[in-house]
């Protein structure tokens, strides 16, 4: 019984891990493709950047920031990375928004959701590395053999 207990557990942990990061995904690959691209455009979306004080040039780099990025958790590729390399994105969403108010109905959007991203960004890169660092060395007590 404690057997099942402990394989229920370890799928579970990692379901919910993928289910996040694939969460994380989809958000920065339609953040940056569906609003970004599709609804602004990269000019429009350039323009906005130069409007608050930003190069222009900045915009295309978020762009693909958010997208590659996107595409990387959503393939799980260097997840732990991806998510950290975010951060920077995310910092500046919460820094454009701060001004705004806590909520995302807003006038300009709020703070809270770049802030809960941030959160989510940093969860996933955690159990990233905490997958990677659990499965290079064994629990004290176990056999280390090839399955």
């Amino acid at each position: 019984m404690k057997s099942i207990t402990r394989a229920l557990e370890q799928r579970g942990t990692s379901g919910a891990a993928s289910l996040l990061r694939v969460a994380l995904g989809v958000m920065y690959l339609t953040h940056s493709v569906v609003l970004k691209l599709f609804t602004f455009g990269l000019a429009g979306t350039a323009g906005y950047f130069e409007s608050i004080g930003l190069p222009g040039a900045l915009a295309y780099v978020v762009f693909a920031a958010e997208a590659i990025g996107g595409v990387l958790l959503l393939a799980n590729l260097a997840t732990g990375w991806v998510s950290l390399g975010l951060l920077p994105v995310l910092g500046g969403a919460l820094w454009v928004h701060s001004g705004n108010g806590w909520v995302f109905s807003a006038n300009g959007g709020g703070w809270e959701y770049p802030l809960f991203l941030i959160v989510v960004s940093v969860v996933v890169a955690l159990q990233a590395f905490t997958v990677r660092a659990t499965v290079r060395r064994p629990a004290l007590g176990s056999a280390a053999h090839p399955a």
